[in-house]
């Protein structure tokens, strides 16, 4: 968690927090006081600079202190420019920076310096969805980044931009892909359904469904596809607040159980016109290879396998040892399949400015992306941000509106090529021909590239608006009603056309197929509020109560056509000889709510938070429709305790707070409690007949999370030290999950709720230092690191339920049961086993017993962040203890014809022999028996523990002499740029073998406003 984001010094932060440069303003004239009569009431011009000591300040606010509605901020060169009487007292204000009194004295030109001061980053106020709140009146836990945290990072989905920089929240991106998705939990996984741990997003207040796009039969980003959070460019957004515990998600009711995350795009701020424009340019590479065998060592297994199954002479079709392909050639197949390089071109520019009373900003962006396969590939992302704020002169009256739309177009490989980069053997021919043609090496030869002849192509459009509009009636009472609307259309293409089979089998245009996926979502949404805040001598309280009415609808058609007449016509399905459908559904889901918040603030000491939500979905039987949910949160700032000042001088901030309650799940899809029919495929007398798919079960209802915190906050020094330490548990109860019925009903299951019991445990610490402060040169560091501990407590009639395979009570949800390895027959050279049960005999159902956790054990990350002069440097290390699958997992047996992990060279080949591996063999049956049981034993996980540097930053802002009126700064920007691991795979953090990893990108770029 950041929160020094908006204090950090320098020309960068300003222009970020301001949306742009402001015009510079004409030069002021200067008067002579010196020698004129003024009286004490007289009004005059006084004009200055404000600064920090090394730069100018824009948007610092200059009071004055007898009248405080006579306010102006600085511009971009930290010039004001006021009227003021010669007794008058200048007030300079601005976030992160003490307050400045200074008498005018009758002076006309009044020079401003503001110093540091870490205390008032407990007045920042951060989003809490329905209301934004102080850092140091919060009783919830919330985490947070902003601007500043993700323009460092040359990533186009913002929750690359959260990775290792908040404590509890841990994302996986799922492949290297353009466009893939991303794997978040928010303090663990709640649900027994994969998909029933996502959290809910809110953008600019408007919920956006948290499902991944697209289908099986046309992604190619398995074994997730695309993530919906690909629609927002991550330069557009402001902040990102992530809600945890039950006190600050609970007042979302149902949508709340798996955490929040709040998205708040920027909104314009200046009030004079200004522009911005900034180009980026960067190249990715995969970060690493895995290590595998070379072309000697690769043949003397094959050689060493077939004299270990029999054989002396070699079979016909082993090309690779029979002389059929050059047995000197050597070929590094990972780099020349997936060792490209890929581009980055990006482009964004923003327009803003306005009056006091109206602002607006206008943003467009534009980002094209390519792979690292062989072959012309692209993703390309483009859209604009339209915001507009108004105010009445009056200040009763307030409209917020915001509209954000992109357009995804991508042209991908239909195949992802790392797996057989790293199994192709080292000596297979070449994939092109003296003529550049694709190489079929006389029909040997299965060229890995022609399947590149295969294409995904993807168009996804995707509109979000919210407006908001406010009226103050006085009193304390106010109204606010939240209105949005979001539409999603995607249409997807896997086409795979006859040319990437062999010529030699004549296989022409009629063998060509092409996979369609077309999907719609659109949902709106409306919530109208009441708020009230009086204050009653040290008592403050500030209540709200609303309503919530929300419908989202989508369709899906996933189609094929086969047989076409030409390739050129493989988008046109009127060609296809064969057409048919795959899937073809339409949901709609309603939601309607109450909810109600209430916050009681003693003295700014005690404060005490109540919030209460009664909700009702559409996805549950007509007896459990409606859940009610709720949470206390409270806290005690015992540093404003006069006897902590006095005994505890360098404590500047202390906290104890905690909350409990309860928040609910309804991710389980549409229509679930009904009994639904589907086409059966079959035809009576010309009619496609319907059958029965699921049954009707009126007691389905919620998922139950209850949710308990304690957190300590203390600062010190004023605050240069910071630390906030979290305790929390949740349990989730009443999962929706299958129930298995008996064969005789004709169903496997029916949906209903199951009374098992998940438990997420853990401690989450933050810290944040002001190292050096000191006149041109600054050094900050933020650290956080969590630890969850996911246990399922319980789960009636587990072992006779379908799940008794993958899931052991008193253990996490993500584990896997394996066979327990004990070593190597040292007569065979077989791998052996445990024979848990002591019959005799192996089988998965008795024998694999043994419980791996693929959990990480804790998780975090440091960030520094260095200032000198026009210079910033900012770096991440994000770190995660695991175990994941390793290099044995996955490989086919070794002395196939397919390479191998550079570790099988440890091999049995002698009675006696340690191994590890065991002898080679090209079709001995016991022997890959026993291989494939070794990939499903505790052998095939090991530590991947690691240590990256995430990200780095290094910006330098040219000097003001050099560029005059233009403002402009240059920045090299590293992702994923190095990583410390004992793991051997190709990269520790992806969980699933077989796709391309998350590559290491390096950009430049140049940024001006004016």
């Amino acid at each position: 968690m950041n929160n020094f984001s908006f204090i950090k010094g320098g020309l960068a932060l300003y222009c970020l927090i301001f949306s742009g440069f402001l015009l510079s303003f004409s030069p002021a004239y200067s008067r002579n006081f010196r020698n004129s009569k003024m009286l004490p009431c007289q009004q005059y011009d006084v004009q200055g600079i404000v600064s920090d000591g090394t730069s100018p300040m824009p948007g610092v606010t200059i009071t004055l202190k007898s009248n405080k509605n006579s306010a102006v901020v600085t511009d971009y060169n930290g010039h004001y420019s006021l009227q003021a009487s010669p007794r008058d007292t200048l007030i300079a204000s601005f976030i992160g920076f003490k307050t400045k009194f200074i008498p005018v004295n009758g002076r006309a030109k009044i020079d401003i310096k503001l110093e540091y001061d870490t205390t008032t980053l407990q007045e920042v106020r951060v989003n809490a969805g329905y209301y934004s709140i102080k850092e140091r009146d919060r009783t919830g836990s919330i985490a947070r980044i902003t601007s500043k945290d993700i323009e460092t990072q040359p990533v186009t989905n913002v929750l690359a931009t959260m990775q290792g920089r908040m404590a509890g929240v841990n994302i996986i991106q799922d492949s290297g892909m353009p466009g893939s998705g991303f794997t978040i939990e928010i303090r663990g996984q709640n649900s027994l359904r994969s998909d029933g741990s996502l959290p809910l997003y809110i953008i600019d207040g408007v919920p956006y469904s948290s499902q991944s796009l697209g289908s099986t039969y046309t992604s190619t980003n398995l074994p997730l596809r695309n993530s919906p959070l690909n629609s927002l460019n991550p330069s557009d957004i402001e902040s990102v607040e992530v809600l945890k515990d039950a006190d600050a998600t609970s007042i979302y009711g149902s949508r709340g159980a798996n955490g929040v995350v709040l998205i708040t795009t920027k909104k314009g701020k200046s009030e004079n016109t200004s522009f911005a424009a900034e180009y980026s340019y960067g190249l990715g590479r995969v970060t690493r290879f895995k290590d595998v065998l070379t072309t000697p060592d690769y043949l003397q297994m094959r050689r060493e396998a077939f004299s270990n199954d029999g054989l002396t002479q070699f079979p016909v079709w082993a090309y690779d040892v029979n002389g059929a392909w050059d047995q000197t050639r050597n070929a590094n197949w990972q780099k020349e399949l997936i060792g490209g390089t890929a581009e980055y071109s990006d482009f964004q520019g923003s327009f803003s400015g306005g009056s006091d009373q109206t602002k607006f900003l206008l943003s467009g962006n534009y980002h094209r992306e390519t792979t690292v396969f062989p072959g012309s590939f692209d993703y390309v992302k483009a859209g604009g941000l339209l915001s507009l704020n108004h105010e009445s002169k009056d200040k009763k009256f307030g409209l917020a509106f915001s509209a954000v739309y992109s357009t995804q177009s991508s042209a991908l490989p239909s195949l992802d090529l790392t797996t057989t980069a790293v199994l192709l053997p080292p000596n297979a021919p070449s994939l092109f021909d003296s003529a550049g043609a694709l190489n079929w090496e006389n029909n040997t030869f299965d060229n890995p590239v022609a399947q590149l002849e295969g294409k995904t192509k993807g168009n996804t459009y995707d509109l979000i608006i919210n407006a908001v509009l406010s009226y103050n009636f006085g009193a304390g009472f106010s109204v606010k009603s939240n209105f949005g609307l979001t539409d999603l259309n995607q249409k997807q293409l896997n086409m795979q056309p006859s040319t990437i089979f062999n010529p030699a089998y004549g296989l022409g245009s009629e063998y060509s197929s092409v996979y369609t996926n077309v999907q719609n979502r659109s949902s709106w949404i409306a919530e109208p509020q009441l708020l009230w805040k009086r204050n009653f001598g040290n008592l403050d309280v500030d209540a709200l109560a609303g309503t919530t009415f929300q419908q989202q609808k989508g369709d899906n058609l996933v189609s094929y056509a086969m047989g076409f007449s030409s390739n050129s016509l493989l988008e046109n399905p009127a060609s296809a000889s064969r057409t048919g459908v795959l899937n073809s559904n339409e949901s709609l889901y309603r939601y309607n709510s109450l909810f109600t918040r209430i916050n009681f603030n003693w003295a700014g000491k005690y404060i005490l938070n109540l919030t209460g939500r009664r909700d009702g979905s559409s996805r549950f039987g007509p007896s459990r429709q409606y859940a009610l949910f709720g949470a206390v949160g409270a806290a005690w700032a015992f540093s404003a305790e006069e006897f902590i000042k006095q005994k505890l001088s360098f404590l500047s901030f202390g906290k104890l707070r905690g909350s409990y309650g309860t928040s609910g799940n309804d991710q389980i899809g549409d229509y679930q409690f009904m009994d639904t029919y589907a086409s059966s495929g079959n035809i009576y007398q010309g009619i496609s007949g319907m059958q029965p798919s699921r049954l009707f079960n009126p007691y389905f209802g919620w998922e139950t999370n209850k949710k308990l915190e304690a957190a300590l906050e203390i600062g010190f020094l004023n605050d240069k030290l910071f630390f906030t330490g979290s305790w929390f548990q949740n349990r989730s109860s009443n999962q929706l999950v299958g129930i298995p019925l008996p064969a005789t009903t004709g169903f496997e299951s029916i949906q209903s709720n199951l009374d098992a019991v998940v438990q997420n445990k853990g401690l989450e610490f933050t810290v944040r230092t002001l190292n050096i402060k000191s006149g041109e040169f600054s050094w900050f560091t933020n650290f956080n690191i969590t630890t969850v501990k996911n246990e399922l407590l319980s789960y009636p009639g587990l072992e006779a339920s379908t799940y008794k395979n993958n899931y052991v009570i008193g253990h996490p949800l993500n584990i896997q049961k394996l066979y327990h390895y004990v070593g190597l027959d040292p007569q065979t050279g077989i791998y052996l086993f445990e024979d848990v049960n002591g019959d005799g005999i192996l089988n998965a159902a008795d024998d694999k017993q043994t419980v791996k956790n693929l959990n990480p054990k804790f998780f975090g990350g440091i960030q520094n962040q260095l200032s000198y002069r026009n210079l910033e440097l900012d770096f991440l290390f994000q770190f995660v203890k695991q175990n994941n699958w390793n290099e044995n997992f996955g490989n086919p047996m070794p002395g196939t014809m397919n390479n191998q992990p550079s570790g099988v060279l440890a091999h049995w080949q002698n009675p006696g022999d340690p191994g590890p591996y065991q002898a080679y063999s090209d079709s001995n049956g016991n022997f890959s028996l026993a291989n494939s049981r070794y990939m499903q034993s505790d052998a095939a996980i090991s530590d991947a523990s690691y240590i990256r540097l995430k990200n780095i930053s290094l910006t330098y802002k040219l000097p003001k002499q050099w560029t005059k009126n233009l403002n402009c700064k240059i920045s090299l920007q590293g992702q994923n740029v190095l990583t410390i691991t004992k793991y051997k795979g190709i990269d520790p953090e992806f969980k699933a073998a077989g796709y391309l990893p998350p590559v290491r990108v390096f950009t430049t770029s140049i940024q001006i406003n004016f």
